[in-house]
């Protein structure tokens, strides 16, 4: 797999990834969330402006890529205090099932590394079937979350942690 880093000034490589990420989120989380709450979640968390707006906290954003250059998923994540919070893990349906998740998971464990720390953690919809795949590949359950996202909508999770 090829990792493009996204640079918040590329507008038309933003533009691609919000994009992407709407098929992907309506594709995996329509059935779970509804299609209402989804296309809220996507405005506030992978639209354009969302996205540019996360690149001035300090989110780093990778597409990942085939070796033909077909998009096939895409990562987010920000440093925190004590360890670096993967807060976008996505692979197109295509793609799945097929080792990537893996890939992608030793690519975050570097990156971690390079921030100097030595654990990443990400939340999980609780009813997501990624749920299976993150446990195969290692991550280890740590915690639960509700989280108000507004609208009457929440984010019912649970926490991952990865130790690199």
């Amino acid at each position: 797999m090829i990792y493009k880093k996204i640079e918040k000034t590329d507008d038309k490589i933003i533009k691609e990834l919000a994009d992407f990420a709407e098929g992907i989120w309506h594709e995996h989380y329509d059935p779970l969330l509804g299609e209402a709450q989804v296309t809220y979640m996507v405005d506030m968390f992978q639209s354009e402006k969302a996205i540019k707006d996360q690149f001035e906290h300090g989110y780093n954003y990778y597409m990942v890529c085939t070796e033909e250059g077909e998009n096939a998923g895409f990562m987010g994540y920000y440093l925190r205090e004590k360890d670096l919070y993967l807060s976008k893990f996505y692979l197109h349906k295509d793609y799945r099932g097929k080792g990537i998740s893996k890939d992608m998971m030793a690519f975050m464990k570097e990156r971690t590394k390079e921030a100097g720390f030595t654990s990443f953690e990400l939340n999980v919809n609780k009813y997501n079937d990624a749920v299976k795949a993150y446990e195969k590949l290692g991550l280890k359950r740590v915690g639960e979350e509700v989280i108000d996202i507004g609208e009457g909508y929440v984010m019912d999770d649970y926490v991952y942690r990865c130790e690199v």
